[in-house]
């Protein structure tokens, strides 16, 4: 097949769901709908130019009414993955199905663990129970600095944390301990991330740093990512994405800080890498906002975001496709802090691509890796099925 598109760019709006699955109920997330509940709750969000993209006709949204001819081709996907996290979210948008939950671990991680860890690193360690992470280092953070025992936490993600105050534990050491964390958490307790938390400060005045990392478990098979390195295709991560693949299947990978260090990354990426693929996370929807329950400031990091979206289209050639889409929802305005299971958003817009198309709801995250397989020129990749014939 010829090669019909000569760069694609997806800017993941993490933890930005447009409403609760069918099987919501199971994971105890039913009515989530991480945006349109937002924008009720702050009595109405103003997102002039994902309006025009087709952001309202994809759910009702409350100051986001639906386009009278939309600019961008629009829908919403499912996930078939079993779980609702960030690994399990990209694995899927890349063609990987996850058909086992990712071990979770809601009375803290088992004796046999905690003992491998202590052998591995020789460091006892402190918590090893589910919390928010700004309110253990306020429990922990003072009995740490006087311990030097790293605190060891988990959600109702599977991830294993360990918080470590950058003076107590230098970042380099700290990021040792969890690649050898990562090393015997595998086989049953194979948790979908490792994370480093770094903190600074005094008692009573702690905060975590910019210099989280995550050590995920690398994916059981090849994805579209993998592919497409191995033929040549530049495949560039901005924020956390190659994280969550084990760091594979990229040629490049930039970190970022914040949504807005994240923006301009990509802004200026896109203004330097004319082919391949650029996959950005902007992570504070879900990190800072989502997960604290903050629905105002998750309001405000739509309308910042809706108003870069401009230059980043006036970037694009006619060659190109550029997605905005999420992983998974994490409502800010339900009790929980925890993800949710939601539908994502789906907005396809390029120069020479068809306006308005209404795409429906896919059955799977997995549809747009194979359509970016095949706008590249190649046969469709992985568990879903292409939409591009619907927008060409």
């Amino acid at each position: 097949m010829a090669r019909e598109f000569e760069r694609v760019i997806i800017i993941i709006l993490d933890s930005c769901g447009v409403g609760a699955l069918p099987d919501a109920a199971r994971y105890g997330d039913e009515g989530s709908n991480s945006i349109a509940n937002t924008a009720e709750a702050v009595g109405g969000i103003n997102l002039p130019h994902l309006e025009r993209l087709g952001l309202g006709d994809i759910v009702p949204i409350r100051g986001v009414p639906p386009a009278s001819m939309p600019s961008a081709s629009f829908g919403k996907m499912a996930t078939l993955s079993s779980g609702k996290d960030s690994t399990v979210g990209h694995w899927e948008l890349m063609g990987l199905i996850t058909t086992r939950p990712f071990p979770t671990y809601p009375n803290g991680f088992p004796e046999e663990i905690v003992e491998k860890f202590k052998e591995l690193t020789g460091l006892e360690v402190l918590g090893n129970k589910p919390a928010s992470g700004t309110e253990i280092i306020k429990e922990l953070g003072e009995e740490h600095c006087r311990t030097r025992k790293p605190i060891l936490y988990t959600s109702a993600d599977s991830v294993f944390q360990l918080a470590a105050h950058e003076e107590v534990i230098p970042i380099d050491k700290l990021y040792r301990i969890c690649r050898k964390a990562r090393e015997i958490l595998t086989g049953e307790h194979g948790v979908a991330r490792v994370i480093a938390r770094p903190f600074i400060g005094k008692p009573g005045n702690f905060t975590r740093t910019e210099r989280r990392k995550d050590f995920s478990l690398p994916p059981p098979a090849d994805t579209l990512l993998d592919y497409l390195k191995a033929v040549g295709v530049e495949v560039t991560s901005i924020g956390k994405v190659d994280d969550l693949f084990g760091r594979r299947g990229f040629t490049r990978a930039i970190h970022t800080s914040s949504n807005k260090h994240g923006m301009e990354v990509i802004h200026q990426t896109m203004k330097s890498q004319k082919r391949g693929l650029i996959f950005a996370n902007l992570v504070d929807f879900d990190m800072l906002w989502g997960h604290r329950n903050d629905y105002v400031n998750f309001a405000k990091g739509l309308e910042d975001f809706d108003r870069r979206l401009p230059e980043f289209l006036s970037l694009l050639g006619g060659k190109d496709i550029f997605i905005i889409t999420a992983d998974h929802g994490c409502d800010p305005t339900t009790p929980s802090t925890d993800h949710s299971r939601e539908y994502v958003p789906l907005l396809v817009f390029g120069p020479e691509l068809r306006p308005g198309v209404d795409l429906g709801t896919r059955e799977s995250l997995g549809d747009l890796g194979a359509t970016v397989s095949e706008a590249f020129g190649f046969s469709s990749f992985g568990c879903g099925e292409s939409f591009l014939t619907e927008i060409t």
